[in-house]
């Protein structure tokens, strides 16, 4: 079987100064920065979530790993001065205290300084932005702010936030989450919930994106965006101002499963992050990875063009809904399938190691101390099979998904039209097999471990030996 390939979305190029200004009504936009340290690699649309990461340590990924290997994006964690909880949790970043930018990660300066570097890698930079809530624990931010009411916030009054007549529920607890009215008033966790339907409190939302797209951030990861109307979301994105591009911001919302509201109720207001594509290529590749054949929107996917597809992400690399870092081998072979497979805008995942599930990123103090992928860090992204398989994605970018050949439950070989070739094998011990590739006769590098290795193609076809939980691929 074969699937038509998407329609291209390609991020917009990144512009000189005059260039912006023949656009017109630009003229307040602050230059591009310079691409003395892009490499000249094309980067394609996959995103590196480099979640916890400090401001220093994104941008050194930027310039050394991301541009390189051809990522386009990069995803940074809440940026927005939070509370400083008092076990220095991973979550204490998911409590606004303001819109101030002292975070765990860095200083204003720091973050304006990562923007530019990874701008200046041709990286374009998406924020996790926490808009639809504050801090349910009084106490003191990361800026120094002192909260004593979690109602009144230097950015918010009292009356900004829902009560319990809003989510007709007294306690002000999510309890029926069939309820859309408890959903989207009530407290999620305890968390202040703030009235987007008021036009004030949407500007007020709005001047804290714009503040970020100011400095250079081309994108929002819209945290518990399920929790706010999709009305809501597009009144207040009708207040976004141009990124430095000229364009809108990237939008993508996390939108977890559930009739009420059902994530295709939000593909109106931007890309939804795709849960069930994650959960059931957990369930293939802790299974029979044959059956990938149809894998795509007749599984329950968001429709393609449409879908922000991830493998893991931090709160499901902890729950067990999908593949974790802990999964380890799998995991990257999941990741080296989804760039193959080309579904979505796709997401690589890399941040700590963990043992406790609530446990903070290495740090002193609460700051966040430099990433370090030999201790501390799991740096998927720097993966040499998930760099290869980013550039395979970028090469085969819209060709179809098609030629699909299972040589057992763990083998699998498929085409990206006439572009490239693709071969796994999630089993413990290596496979030989001969794969019909679609591919003109000739000898083609082996991407996944960097071109060390080489596959010949002989009328079509090529006999591959696949490494033991480990991938092949090539492309003209």
């Amino acid at each position: 079987m074969s699937t038509p390939p998407r329609p291209r979305r390609r991020r917009a190029a990144r512009l000189l100064a005059a260039g912006a200004l023949a656009l017109g009504g630009l003229a307040a936009l602050p230059p591009a920065p310079a691409q003395a340290a892009d490499t000249g690699v094309p980067n394609g649309d996959t995103i590196a979530n480099l979640w916890e990461w400090n401001w220093k340590s994104v941008a050194a990924e930027c310039t050394d790993v991301l541009d390189p290997a051809g990522y386009g994006a990069v995803q940074v964690s809440p940026p927005a001065e939070s509370l400083k909880a008092e076990g220095l949790e991973w979550w204490d970043v998911y409590q606004p205290y303001s819109y101030g930018l002292t975070s765990r990660f860095g200083t204003e300066k720091e973050f304006g300084e990562m923007v530019a570097a990874c701008h200046g890698a041709g990286i374009e930079v998406y924020v996790d932005a926490v808009i639809n809530h504050t801090s349910a624990r009084p106490g003191t931010g990361y800026g120094g702010t002192r909260i004593s009411d979690k109602y009144d916030t230097p950015d918010w009054d009292p009356g900004d936030f829902h009560q319990a007549d809003d989510c007709e529920d007294e306690d002000l607890a999510i309890d029926d989450w069939s309820n859309l009215a408890e959903v989207q008033n009530c407290e999620l966790l305890g968390l202040p919930d703030l009235e987007t339907e008021e036009e004030g409190v949407r500007k007020k939302i709005a001047g804290y994106l714009n503040k970020l797209t100011g400095i250079g951030v081309d994108g929002f990861r819209i945290d518990a965006a399920k929790h706010i109307p999709a009305a809501d979301l597009a009144a207040i994105e009708g207040y976004l101002e141009p990124t430095s591009t000229g364009g809108r911001p990237y939008v993508f919302q996390e939108v977890y499963p559930g009739a009420t509201p059902a994530p295709g109720d939000y593909t109106g207001t931007g890309d939804v992050l795709d849960f069930t594509y994650a959960s059931k290529l957990k369930d293939q590749f802790k299974g029979d990875i044959s059956h990938l054949e149809t894998f795509g929107e007749s599984w329950g996917l968001l429709p393609e063009d449409k879908s922000a597809t991830f493998v893991t992400n931090h709160d499901t690399d902890r729950n067990g809904y999908t593949l974790g870092l802990k999964d380890g081998a799998v995991t990257t072979l999941a990741t080296v399938f989804q760039l193959g497979r080309g579904y979505g805008t796709p997401s690589v995942y890399a941040s700590f190691s963990w043992s406790d599930a609530d446990g903070a990123p290495p740090n002193a103090d609460g700051a966040v101390t430099d990433t370090d992928c030999t201790a501390g860090w799991s740096c998927l992204d720097r993966d040499a099979a998930v760099k290869g398989a980013v550039a395979f994605h970028n090469a085969t970018d819209g060709a179809a998904y098609t030629n699909f050949q299972a040589k057992s439950g763990d083998v699998i070989g498929f085409s990206r039209g006439d572009k490239g070739f693709m071969a796994l094998n999630n089993s413990s011990a290596k496979a030989t097999y001969t794969f019909a590739t679609g591919l003109p006769d000739g000898t083609y590098k082996n991407v996944i471990d960097g071109g060390e290795s080489s596959v010949t193609v002989s009328g079509g076809s090529a006999e591959i030996t696949v490494p033991a939980m480990g991938a092949v691929a090539f492309h003209g």
